[in-house]
């Protein structure tokens, strides 16, 4: 039995990798899908619970809550975590350390140093940021089932594959769907002391981008050990 797709040896798997792209293309904000699906993605904001009274970590639960509850709709939560390359910041750390002239300020300078280099020792320096995602469904188009799995059959010609409505009509129907519970999200959001920003074009071809171009691990203090 022959299995499609299936690597061997002496058939290497030769695939482009725009075929493996989902987004067919990206206007005004919004990443449309092959399938006819589409979606908004918003960077999201941080906040350190940790640090925050008693009183306010119950303010925030109560709020998270309040949002959870709102939702008559899916989201998808995100969090794309990298390492943190702080090479260029030790160095700041020792320009400004030879502009010192008083020797106890530069001692608390060797200090911060040493301090810095133990941490990355014990623990990587992570950047982290949080995306949220609201999708919109082929069958919001009027799309069955049997279009969106014909996408994917190996059989499908690339000609074809294509949602049979205009561009123009598709991207009107997402933005009346998308737009309502995009500021929904960001009007609950800021009740959580959470700021969220949509994602241009341009913001969404660099964050598809660096998702299947992913640059390798850079190399810390703590790789050595």
């Amino acid at each position: 039995m022959k299995i499609p797709f299936l690597s061997t040896p002496d058939k290497p798997l030769k695939v482009a990798s725009q075929e493996l792209v989902p987004v067919i293309y990206i206007t005004d904000g919004i990443a449309f899908y092959k399938n006819g699906g589409a979606a908004i993605i918003m960077e999201s904001t941080s906040l350190n619970f940790g640090l925050l009274s008693e009183n306010e970590q119950e303010a925030v639960i109560s709020a998270y809550a309040g949002l959870l509850n709102s939702l008559s709709f899916p989201i998808q939560i995100t969090v794309s975590s990298q390492k943190k390359d702080i090479s260029s910041y030790m160095t700041y750390l020792e320009e400004q350390q030879k502009k010192i002239k008083n020797e106890k300020l530069a001692h608390i300078m060797d200090d911060y140093k040493n301090f810095i280099n133990e941490a990355i020792k014990k623990k990587n320096v992570l950047s982290k940021k949080f995306y949220i995602t609201i999708p919109f469904y082929p069958y919001e188009l009027g799309l069955g089932k049997s279009f969106a799995l014909s996408m994917f059959s190996p059989n499908q010609k690339k000609d074809t594959a294509l949602i049979p409505y205009p561009k123009a009509y598709v991207v009107r129907k997402a933005k009346i769907s998308l737009y309502p519970k995009r500021d929904h999200l960001i009007r609950q959001a800021a009740r959580l002391g959470i700021k969220l920003k949509q994602l241009n074009d341009e913001g969404l071809i660099k964050l598809f981008y660096n998702v299947y171009n992913p640059e390798p691990p850079v190399k810390t203090a703590d790789d050595d050990f």
